[in-house]
């Protein structure tokens, strides 16, 4: 005898746009999961089908609520990310796509106090623990560093090339 089929449990249903009560049952739900930005936050609350009219208060309320907090997103995902190996510049261009930008990105950034150190961690992962031996290995290096978001005066400064780039040279 052959068993019936069953609907998948998983699929997407209907929402009401404008239900104000099970656009914040989603939005609890998906930050019990995990933090999220806000404009993540919006974003997924639109995929789902709910209106602008109903998700911008709600986003309000829970940054008011302290459910959503974008400072704390932030932080945690530059101390996330440097310590996979990923520099500024990268963290910079993710935090972007996230829709975060401006002061609140440049001053976590900022206050972020271990580049070098995460920069010399993935360097000795990939490449091991002995100093490159001669200026091509040195490129190599910086190009692969450079790929991961670090800046090029991190590069230099981990990889020996000193340059006084504060020196007073006069142009002619």
């Amino acid at each position: 005898m052959a068993t019936p089929k069953r609907h998948n449990t998983l699929a997407r249903q209907e929402v009401e746009p404008l239900d104000a009560r099970a656009a914040r049952v989603a939005a609890l739900d998906a930050l019990a999961r995990r933090d999220y930005a806000s404009e993540d936050l919006r974003r997924k609350l639109f995929e789902k089908g709910y209106d602008a009219v109903v998700v911008a208060p709600l986003l309000d309320q829970l940054r008011a609520e302290k459910l959503l907090d974008d400072r704390r997103y932030t932080e945690n995902f530059v101390a996330y990310h440097a310590a996979r190996g990923q520099g500024p510049l990268r963290v910079r261009a993710d935090l972007r796509r996230k829709g975060l930008e401006g002061l609140l990105v440049e001053g976590c950034l900022d206050a972020y106090p271990d580049w070098i150190v995460h920069l010399r961690k993935a360097q000795q992962k990939k490449f091991g623990a002995k100093p490159p031996s001669n200026y091509a290995d040195k490129q190599r290096q910086s190009r692969f560093l450079g790929y991961r978001g670090f800046t090029s005066a991190q590069i230099r400064t981990a990889l020996g090339f000193y340059i006084d780039l504060d020196s007073d040279i006069e142009e002619p």
